[in-house]
């Protein structure tokens, strides 16, 4: 992609559905990561203007993406938030539908945490102790094999003789996409075991990326609330979720550092924190000039109020872009208003 506005030309494809008629309530769909940033700015631009509040579903990133590809129209969605870039099987399927015009917003940073509960003890896990745990194959007297690694003790003597029990995200997820290719990757991909077996790097990715399936690592839905309320019953494992959440249940859960790195705002802001990630929001820009206030709410997501350095989202456990390519964004936003009235 020659940028991160993303115009798709299909030569020779069937008519461009049109739009029936104009709907006058915005509707978003995607990352439950993203969610809460969305909705807060939803709630802000129903309060303060004339338009109606927009409606937020969180349906997970890969399931946001398959919404809002399936159509041009009132009855598909007008905003995808995503917890990850969007994939090019994804632009393919959007292009096949008919989504031919995506403008992509950065909306800022998150860090992936792996939490647990307070009053048990804090976790300090290095990227290779993280993929020996959680994988579904590691090497093994130069074999690859089933993880048979039990305890975090099996992974490293260092470590607490506890069950390995972590809650988190499904395959439909950013934050999962996130977190494999960011924690898990690193430390396998060049693993002669790997390498041995899989020559195609694209193969090797993939099969660095398997999360182990017998009951250690359980797969816990889109909701992240929902692995913190599990964390909270089941103080002896971990959960995996955005920074966000972390800062909204400081009260009982805490983050697991990372080679020494404590995933604060300030580390995932500077990017000393090996787990973190940008949160987007793409929208159709053929929905602009048809859902009424699609333009202007996306001038608020990225608006200084919303998404600079002290604004709203940042409140919300957001980390903030710099300025230079938070002005960036803004010009993405406001070069909508002139796509409307093409």
């Amino acid at each position: 992609m020659k940028s991160r506005i993303l115009t798709f030309t299909i030569m020779a494809v069937l008519a461009l559905p049109a739009v029936a008629k104009a709907r006058d309530q915005i509707q978003a769909v995607g990352s439950s990561t993203v969610y809460p940033f969305v909705t807060v700015a939803a709630e802000e631009f129903g309060n303060k203007t004339d338009f109606k509040t927009p409606i937020v579903e969180s349906t997970g990133t890969g399931g946001g993406f398959k919404l809002f590809c399936t159509g041009v129209g009132e009855k598909y969605p007008d905003l995808a938030n995503a917890s990850r870039a969007i994939k090019e099987s994804e632009e393919k399927m959007c292009a096949e539908n008919g989504v031919t015009d995506i403008t992509e917003i950065k909306l800022g940073f998150d860090g992936i945490v792996l939490a647990n509960a307070k009053k048990e003890k804090r976790y300090n896990l290095t990227k290779e102790q993280v993929f020996m745990a959680l994988a579904k194959k590691v090497p093994l007297d130069g074999q690859l094999v089933d993880n048979p690694h039990k305890k975090w003790s099996d992974v490293d003597p260092s470590l607490p003789e506890a069950k390995i029990e972590v809650y988190g995200p499904p395959t439909t997820s950013g934050t999962r996409d996130a977190f494999v290719e960011l924690a898990m990757e690193p430390a396998c991909k060049d693993l002669a075991e790997f390498k041995a077996k899989y020559s195609d790097k694209k193969e090797r990715k993939k099969a660095c990326h398997l999360m182990r399936e017998d009951g250690h690592y359980i797969e816990s839905g889109e909701n992240d609330n929902l692995i913190v309320q599990k964390l909270r019953s089941n103080p002896s494992a971990l959960g995996i979720f955005g920074f966000s959440y972390l800062d909204q249940n400081k009260d009982s859960v805490q983050a697991s550092l990372i080679s020494d790195v404590d995933p604060t705002f300030e580390n995932i802001s500077d990017g000393s924190y090996g787990i973190s990630r940008s949160l987007f929001v793409y929208v159709k820009d053929q929905h602009v000039g048809k859902t009424e206030g699609l333009e202007e709410f996306a001038k608020e997501l990225v608006g200084e109020e919303a998404s600079g350095g002290f604004g709203y989202l940042a409140d919300k456990g957001l980390i903030p872009l710099p300025e230079k390519d938070l002005a960036i964004m803004q010009e993405r936003a406001n070069a909508l208003t002139a796509s409307a009235a093409e």
